[in-house]
């Protein structure tokens, strides 16, 4: 299976998690073996060239997506979780979504001023998330080396507030 036709597995649910979000399902992907293994090799050959020493995935299907990537670049992973998740002493960073707020937590010295990090989620929409991510990684001193998203909702302009970073995108949706 190729890309594209994995890409194709993912489905709309309107109306949720509220009125008015349409939310992008990307479960059929990781029921599929091959489609799992297409978008896989897919997002390894997207961030080997930029050569990480830590993946930062974002709570929750970054976390999924991440954690096989990490394994197959033989680099370290790093959790991005949501409040009340975290064990241990964490930064904290609280951001904006396009249906509410949430706060995103990284355990203290995860990553530091020696990684190369690159964090990975699955959708891109307002960019909140990701720039949250990416607050928490300059705060512990790493240099970001890239961004790497499945889907990017690129009619909802998120790019625009990511600039500056090295933003990779395996899909573009312009509307």
């Amino acid at each position: 299976m190729n890309l594209e036709s994995a890409l194709a597995l993912m489905c709309d649910v309107p109306d949720f998690p509220k009125t008015g979000i349409t939310f992008k399902d990307m479960t059929p992907i990781f029921e599929n073996p091959q489609a799992f293994r297409a978008l896989q090799d897919a997002l390894k050959k997207s961030v080997a060239p930029l050569k990480p020493t830590k993946i930062l995935a974002i709570e929750s299907r970054g976390f999924i997506l991440g954690s096989p990537l990490a394994l197959d670049l033989s680099c370290g992973l790093v959790l991005a979780r949501k409040k009340g998740k975290v064990p241990r002493r964490t930064l904290r960073e609280t951001y904006g979504l396009e249906y509410g707020h949430d706060e995103l937590h990284l355990h203290e010295g995860a990553v530091s001023k020696a990684d190369r990090v690159v964090i990975v989620d699955d959708v891109l929409a307002t960019g909140g998330t990701l720039m949250a991510a990416a607050n928490l990684a300059r705060r512990s001193g790493a240099e970001i080396v890239g961004l790497q998203v499945v889907l990017e909702l690129g009619f909802l302009g998120a790019r625009e507030k990511l600039k500056g970073l090295n933003l990779q995108s395996l899909q573009i949706e312009s509307a």
